[in-house]
């Protein structure tokens, strides 16, 4: 095997040694777990996102809780403490960021989920001002409203972003999930509104019902190998025919998996749960997979490859289209009847 090997690639203007970055997680704001990642290989760690909601409802919480009861006992206040040495908004998410790039030499991109326009570009400028090395929009918005159109909430993303981008210096990727109606036309427009990279994709809560049923189970499942299939066809349909970069994530748990997505024409893998299973260092364990399969099929270098499995090169290109779906559905057979 030649030791050559180009791994190096490119995302949100940070030159990074591999494709591999930790996306957001719980464990990405630890900071021995993100040295254990930085140590093992991981090229750039995504932190976990900072809810918007979340903050406001900690800054309303704490006005409630120094209100309360101040009209009857006039030294209720003196209770709590000052303002400024209570750790209220998004004072602890920024210092972690401080931390961590204090802690560890690979790039930290801070992450935020947020639903109002103020909300993103306060809070966006704010985690640039921390030192994060890029800003990752997580864009979780699941529609009920059956009076809100496809294109008004286009729309409001498409606000959103640019807002956004209009307010920071450091490069701005947009997670999104899948349910567009025309996820080429969108995605296009997402990188004119000021977009340089999208993330694809987010992975949607998928309640049940617990106990006897009368209660919703909002549990958060770890992702599955399977959940590939979903990101790797659309970056394989949208590479080239979008202006900006892509990052695949969801079940990618192999050093193969990132192959397949870099094929497609992502130019990062976004890992998180099989990093969770078996711990930060099989990150070292995916890039030694990567290195064997690029020497086996003689490449050398991560942009050689990239892109080669498209829709716009692949030499068949109707195995990602409806053809495909056709030949699956009248070539299956059922194990029992084998």
């Amino acid at each position: 095997m030649s030791h050559s090997l180009d791994l190096s690639t490119r995302w949100l203007g940070l030159d990074l040694p591999n494709p591999i970055l930790a996306s957001a997680c719980p464990h990405t704001a630890d900071l021995d777990h993100l040295k254990r990642l930085a140590d093992a290989g991981v090229a750039a760690a995504v932190m976990p996102s900072l809810f918007e909601e979340q903050i406001e409802f900690e800054e309303w919480q704490f006005g409630g809780l120094m209100d309360y009861g101040a009209d009857s006992f006039a030294e209720a206040g003196n209770y709590f403490p000052e303002l400024a040495d209570y750790n209220s908004g998004p004072d602890r998410y920024l210092e972690t960021i401080e931390e961590a790039r204090q802690t560890v030499d690979i790039p930290i991109v801070g992450s935020l989920n947020g639903v109002t326009r103020g909300g993103w570009t306060r809070f966006a400028r704010q985690i640039e001002s921390a030192g994060a090395s890029a800003l990752e929009l997580n864009m979780y918005y699941l529609p009920t409203d059956p009076e809100v159109t496809s294109q008004q909430l286009e729309e409001t993303y498409l606000e959103l972003v640019h807002e956004v981008k209009s307010n920071i210096s450091i490069q701005l990727g947009v997670k999104i999930g899948p349910f567009f109606s025309s996820l080429p036309n969108f995605a296009a427009r997402l990188f004119e509104a000021g977009a340089d990279g999208l993330i694809l994709f987010n992975r949607f809560l998928q309640p049940d019902l617990k106990n006897d049923l009368t209660e919703i189970d909002a549990q958060l499942s770890l992702s599955d190998p399977r959940e590939i299939r979903l990101p790797l066809r659309w970056i394989a349909i949208l590479y080239g025919r979008v202006s900006g970069q892509l990052a695949a994530t969801s079940g990618i748990s192999s050093g193969e998996d990132v192959m397949k997505m870099l094929l497609a024409g992502a130019d990062v893998a976004m890992v998180t749960s099989i990093l969770l299973k078996k711990g930060p260092g099989y990150v070292t364990e995916m890039l030694t997979q990567m290195s064997r399969w690029m020497g086996e099929h003689g490449y050398q270098s991560v942009s050689q490859l990239k892109g080669s499995m498209s829709h716009k090169n692949c030499p068949n290109p109707g195995a990602l289209e409806r053809s495909n779906y056709m030949k699956a559905l009248t070539s299956f057979q059922s194990p029992d009847l084998i």
